[in-house]
């Protein structure tokens, strides 16, 4: 019992400090649970594991890649992206998302990397549904599609073209350029477009170019990222009873009023040119080469 309270008592602890990446794998690890949860059931009833996938779980959560059929299913543009039928296809992804995502929080925020995790997956999820219109041999392969690969090659790309001389040791020995790395898996999965090898190549190719498309224009207000919590803002105060923006706030007998968009960009762009500067200098000379209020400040901003 004791082991079992302090298990949980760590997931408790990841979820409230653990940062966005972590959140992002264990929903998608509570997610494949489930569906092997329910796989199991169907099993004892006398179903399948595959006829239960197919008939049930892959058309409610698989994005659906035929037009007529996604616009009966538009939220599978969502949850395709959170979704994996394998296990195999679930440690690969998770430790891919671990990898970039650790990266992603340290030179940007949590709520970046989840905004570009959703907008990743969405844009590779309509390249592979424009794919399928567009091209008759896609129409072939299997009309569902579903993992994160798409959102963790955005966050991956991101980075990459953004701190494209941050070195990454393969293997855990050989020193190399994340930006080459980042270029191989373009090529990979743009040769093999077309191939039967049921691996959703449109999609990764869809995430990539919103890694890129992100890291445009960083510090504008046309950002797509920016652009895209600047929305979810928007909409979340449709459901607010006062405007956060005009709202006074009593501290120490004084009114004080929120910051404005200029002041809220111009301390946003110091807060990264100061972030730039650490991120420099452990590219030139390794994480131990800061010192601890750099590091402090480093993990502060990747938990905002």
């Amino acid at each position: 019992m004791q082991t079992q309270a302090t298990f949980i008592d760590n997931i408790r602890h990841q979820l409230k400090h653990g940062g966005m990446t972590f959140k992002l794998i264990f929903i998608n690890i509570v997610v494949f649970i489930g569906i092997r949860v329910l796989s199991i059931f169907s099993n004892l009833l006398g179903s399948s594991d595959g006829a239960f996938i197919d008939s049930y779980i892959g058309p409610f959560l698989g994005l659906h890649t035929d037009f007529m059929a996604f616009i009966t299913h538009p939220w599978t543009l969502f949850t395709y992206m959170f979704t994996h039928f394998g296990l195999m296809h679930l440690l690969w992804n998770m430790l891919f998302l671990y990898f970039a995502g650790k990266l992603f929080e340290q030179m940007f925020s949590a709520k970046r990397l989840l905004a570009t995790y959703i907008l990743g997956g969405m844009l590779g999820g309509i390249l592979e549904i424009v794919a399928h219109a567009a091209f008759e041999k896609m129409q072939l392969s299997s009309d569902s599609v579903v993992g994160a690969s798409g959102s963790i090659m955005a966050i991956f790309i991101a980075i990459s073209f953004y701190r494209p001389n941050t070195k990454v040791h393969l293997f855990g020995l050989l020193p190399v350029r994340i930006i080459f790395l980042a270029i191989a898996f373009i090529l990979m999965d743009f040769l093999k477009l077309g191939s039967a090898d049921s691996t959703a190549h449109f999609a990764h190719l869809g995430g990539a170019i919103l890694g890129v498309w992100s890291i445009q224009n960083l510090h504008a207000s046309n950002n797509i990222v920016t652009l895209s919590q600047a929305f979810m803002n928007s909409v979340l105060k449709l459901f607010s009873k006062k405007d956060a923006t005009h709202m006074k706030v009593k501290k120490g007998g004084k009114s004080v009023r929120h910051k404005s968009d200029e002041d809220y960009n111009a301390e946003k762009k110091n807060k990264q040119e100061v972030i730039d500067k650490i991120l420099d200098k452990i590219s030139k000379s390794g994480y131990e080469s800061l010192t601890k209020k750099e590091k402090d400040y480093l993990f502060n901003q990747s938990k905002k």
